[in-house]
């Protein structure tokens, strides 16, 4: 139940962060704490999806900067001006 939550959370964030970015940055921490709540993993795409560090919800070319190095994928959040690396083969 709480995954299914997580999963809504993240849809109605992409959803209406065209209109309130501040909105689905809030839906993306409220997904965080029901994780951490219920002691359940967020999925992989969907954790790609949220800054690390200032739990934003990232949107390539508007709220994060995606660069592609030799070994690994670089997402820079603008919002917080920190990277997260991503292995790639």
């Amino acid at each position: 139940m709480a995954k299914q939550r997580i999963e809504r959370l993240f849809m109605l964030a992409e959803q209406t962060f065209s209109e309130h970015p501040e909105r689905s940055n809030r839906y993306v921490q409220l997904a965080r704490r029901i994780g951490m709540r219920h002691n359940v993993r967020i999925p992989r795409e969907f954790k790609r999806r949220m800054c690390k560090h200032c739990y934003s919800y990232l949107v390539p070319g508007t709220s994060a900067r995606v660069r592609l190095r030799k070994r690994y994928v670089t997402v820079t959040c603008l919002t917080c001006n920190k990277q997260m690396r991503y292995p790639y083969p």
